[in-house]
């Protein structure tokens, strides 16, 4: 069949071609069917070796060079001016039924000239990482990339042991970074940064080109697409552990799943990533993270909001200042539901935070005590703190002032506040026998992920003392 994919176009300097590492005996583990069918690939082509040869990177067409893109970024708070795709390359965009443009990008493909000395390949570990945890992200509604194919290479990669190789098919709505802009910035080039502002208006928020200022309307609807995301991420308890400026998404998608992690017991200060010793992209601090790397987003921009740097300046410090009131809001307006509350009312956040300290204080479960909550069991617990049996007095009374019928408040929660998520010990358990050569607990545990709010006794347990997950790592 053809492919239905066609070539991506750059500015001069924003992407080099560059062939992925040729393979001997690539295996295809994993299709998204439904999506790939989305994107126009057919049933028939998804079962072929076509399929294999693609999402291994073997497939050559002169029409369809493979790229890798240029971008810069600030890592753990340091300006790195040239980074770029050392693992990825993009083979093109195509259009969804939906008439979306989107990115189809292979992830751990092989060097690249952006590599830095690395060898630009992935483990299966961190391939079925992402792939779990960007799919159960899709299922429970948020914004992010994903995985369209998982291949196993058949080399054997070396970290600090060998491990098998494998390649991640990713689909974004683009690869426009934070870092892209810094990139160009940086090597103060005025036109490829005129270029990436429209094409991130043209793919991502199309009313902002009949702005009087479409530079401005731009930053305004990524600030606001960036505080709505990062409060679903906190509704959720996710941490996504390495908010480098490269990692923070135009697009307002979830991108790049390294150390991520989703919290057991709730710890406000919780790290998952091994190399964030500082504790930077805690979990509570990435709605500040978010804002600060919008803050060098909107250095990139200065020139394009006025001709005047000073009052380009205030412009961009006023537009900023509006990203804590909207990641307040929306995040009250994801968490208000997972109380059962359906309008706001004052007091809400004074009591919704109490509930956290708490969780923190008991030592509580984030996701199983939200939806032990919809179940109205947290009462009939072993034995309930003082703190949380006066805390539920106000619940119910906070509850009653709405009106709502005890079941009706119950559906409500429970569609806010999933069951399964891509609990750490599960998603080690599924890499572990993968890597011993057993893919059923991965196919598994992607089959349930994508079904969050049913109940399961089985997948929804917090894990036990000894599989508790500490540490998770980036994989390159």
């Amino acid at each position: 069949m053809q492919l239905p994919l066609r070539p991506a176009s750059f500015p001069p300097g924003m992407a080099v071609q560059a062939r992925p590492a040729r393979l001997k005996s690539p295996r295809l583990i994993a299709v998204n069917t439904a999506l790939a069918q989305d994107l126009g690939f057919s049933q028939d082509w998804l079962a072929s070796q076509g399929a294999v040869s693609l999402f291994s990177g073997q497939w050559q067409d002169e029409t369809l060079p493979p790229m890798a893109q240029a971008y810069a970024g600030h890592q753990f708070g340091q300006f790195v001016p040239q980074l770029g795709d050392g693992r990825a390359h993009l083979i093109g965009v195509a259009t969804d039924m939906q008439g979306r443009i989107v990115d189809v990008q292979l992830k751990g493909s092989g060097p690249t000239p952006f590599s830095r000395r690395g060898d630009g390949l992935a483990a299966l570990g961190p391939v079925l990482r992402e792939y779990l945890v960007s799919e159960a992200m899709a299922a429970l509604g948020v914004p992010t990339t994903r995985a369209l194919a998982a291949v196993m290479t058949g080399e054997t990669i070396w970290r600090d042991r060998p491990l098998s190789g494998a390649i991640l098919t990713r689909v974004a709505a683009s690869h426009l970074r934070v870092g892209t802009f810094q990139y160009s910035a940086a090597r103060q080039d005025s036109e490829a940064l005129r270029f990436l502002c429209n094409l991130a208006i043209s793919r991502h928020y199309p009313e902002a080109a009949s702005a009087e200022n479409p530079a401005r309307a731009l930053f305004e609807a990524v600030v606001a697409a960036q505080a709505g995301l990062v409060a679903q991420w906190m509704s959720l308890g996710f941490v996504h552990g390495v908010m480098n400026t490269d990692n923070m998404a135009i697009s307002g998608e979830t991108i790049d799943y390294g150390p991520c992690a989703f919290l057991d017991v709730y710890r406000h200060d919780k790290v998952f990533s091994s190399i964030d010793r500082n504790g930077r992209y805690a979990y509570a601090n990435q709605p500040r993270l978010a804002g600060w790397n919008l803050a060098r987003l909107a250095e990139t921009l200065l020139p394009f909001f006025e001709p005047d740097e000073e009052r380009a300046l205030v412009w961009a410090q006023e537009a900023l200042g509006k990203f804590s009131a909207l990641y307040e809001t929306a995040w009250l307006d994801r968490m208000r539901p997972k109380f059962g509350f359906t309008r706001a009312q004052q007091g809400d956040k004074a009591l919704i935070e109490q509930f956290l300290a708490i969780m923190e204080e008991d030592r509580l479960d984030w996701t199983l005590t939200f939806r032990r909550l919809a179940r109205h069991e947290l009462a009939t617990d072993k034995a309930p703190s003082p703190a949380l049996m006066h805390w539920l007095d106000a619940w119910q009374s906070r509850c009653a002032s709405e009106g709502m019928s005890v079941s009706q408040r119950e559906t409500l929660m429970r569609r806010t506040s999933p069951a399964v998520i891509a609990r750490n010990h599960r998603v080690a358990e599924a890499i572990e026998a993968a890597e011993n050569g057993d893919l059923s607990v991965f196919h598994a545990l992607l089959a349930r992920l994508a079904r969050p709010y049913e109940d399961d006794a089985q997948y929804e347990t917090p894990p036990r003392p000894e599989e508790v997950v500490q540490a998770t790592f980036c994989g390159t």
